[in-house]
């Protein structure tokens, strides 16, 4: 695995697939999940409509039903929006279900205002899944499981830190299974549901000199990576 991905990066078994377009941080996530004819949308940031619609097309992009948060930061979240409006400029009829970590406030900040703005012409119903759990649930034949990983993000000060919301996500389709990390350092809850899944999505976003409670290091990123039977690691800085 080099170090440094070349987007997008695509992985395929039979009829179960996933396509990065890109995880570049402070700039932007965009990540299209496929399960037979199913698709689901994991971290939608800025961009993601446009590589969506260049992918899937029209038709396509109006039967998505499920939309997958890692954690509230922009470049996780920055297309949702985009994404709201879109569907409802195109007039989408079905319902639309967007799971993320309890207490992720920007997913509902997004809502209430796109809600606020559109509320008497939106025609399809959004629900919003804030997940309290790590239970395992179905969507459309894809077996979901939250697990809470490790991030911080600094104070106004620029010293001290907070912890966020954060999730990571394994899918499991047809005995094959996809472990999406999201933002983290390293934690326990990652090391034991990537080892030994299909592929493993990772993150190396932190200079390997400094480890920190905000992102792994490279070196920290490929021990976890390497317990899969393969794995990509994303995130890591231009």
């Amino acid at each position: 695995m080099k170090n440094f991905p070349k987007y997008p990066l695509y992985w395929r078994k039979n009829d179960f697939s996933i396509k990065i377009f890109c995880s570049i941080p402070n700039i932007a996530t965009g990540i299209l999940l496929k399960a037979g004819q199913s698709y689901f949308i994991i971290d939608p940031g800025d961009g993601i409509l446009r590589d969506l619609n260049k992918e899937v097309g029209i038709k396509s992009l109006l039967e998505i039903s499920d939309v997958f948060i890692s954690h509230g930061h922009h470049d996780h979240v920055g297309g949702v929006w985009s994404l709201l409006t879109y569907w409802r400029v195109m007039n989408k009829k079905t319902p639309l279900s967007i799971y993320f970590p309890k207490g992720c406030v920007e997913i509902k900040s997004i809502y209430n205002a796109f809600n606020k703005v559109y509320s008497k012409t939106i025609g399809y119903k959004i629900n919003l899944e804030e997940l309290t759990h790590t239970n395992s649930f179905k969507r459309k034949s894809v077996l979901i499981k939250p697990f809470p990983v490790i991030h911080k993000e600094f104070l106004r000060d620029g010293i001290k830190t907070r912890n966020i919301p954060s999730f990571g996500y394994t899918f499991t389709y047809r005995r094959k299974k996809i472990c999406y990390g999201g933002d983290t350092a390293y934690c326990n809850s990652l090391v034991v549901n990537a080892k030994g899944s299909d592929l493993a999505i990772i993150e190396a976003g932190h200079d390997e000199n400094t480890p920190s409670e905000m992102h792994m290091t490279l070196s920290e990123a490929k021990i976890i990576g390497e317990t899969a039977k393969e794995y990509f690691l994303v995130h890591v800085p231009e």
